[in-house]
């Protein structure tokens, strides 16, 4: 995975939100883009859990279970999902990718903000 590859400066370049997690669901990698539209700084974020403390509108059917049930199945993770975030803030329209592959050290959800 090409995400697992890149640096925290290319991360920080993307236009898009990047926030990457390990199996206990703990955040480990959180791009500059995803910091600044959510108004929340690396340090709220690196360290804790994403689905309980740090979105846990996230923590649904929809996202987290998907993650849960790709590790479970051992199987690759790829879905592309239009969500709505709600947390800290009013409501907004995002596409998120899911992406997850067995074995990897971390899980990612890429948050596209654009229209």
């Amino acid at each position: 995975m090409l995400l697992e590859q890149a640096g925290d400066a290319e991360l920080d370049a993307l236009d898009f939100g990047v926030i990457g997690f390990d199996a206990e669901g703990v955040v480990r990698r959180y791009n500059a883009f995803e910091s600044k539209a959510a108004g929340l700084s690396p340090e709220r974020v690196l360290g804790h859990a994403l689905f309980t403390v740090v979105a846990p509108c996230m923590n649904n059917f929809m996202v987290a279970q998907r993650f849960e049930d790709a590790q479970q199945a051992s199987s690759a993770l790829d879905d592309v999902i239009d969500y709505v975030l709600t947390l800290r803030m009013r409501p907004v329209k995002v596409r998120l990718r899911l992406l997850s592959s067995p074995g990897a050290a971390r899980r990612y959800v890429l948050v596209n903000r654009a229209p």
